[in-house]
């Protein structure tokens, strides 16, 4: 594969290792290759993005809801 995208790669604009990299994903994709496939990869950052809204939401909510328990307290002296 090498030889063949050091030779192919400049015909048709591509740098080589570029080429390889889609080779082998392509590969990983197929089954032909150990590895994670292209669309689990892409579910698995999906997931962190969530993960990583939901825990900011949770620190909004966690810091409002101190914010207005303080405010509502009646021991408060006002």
């Amino acid at each position: 594969m090498n030889g063949a995208a050091k030779r192919i790669g400049p015909r048709v604009g591509i740098n080589p290792d570029t080429l390889r990299t889609w080779v082998k994903q392509a590969d990983i994709d197929a089954g032909r290759r150990p590895g994670i496939p292209s669309m689990d990869a892409a579910r698995a950052r999906e997931l962190e993005r969530e993960n990583r809204e939901l825990k900011r939401a949770n620190e909004i909510l966690l810091a409002a809801s101190s914010f207005f328990a303080r405010e509502l307290d009646p021991r408060l002296p006002w």
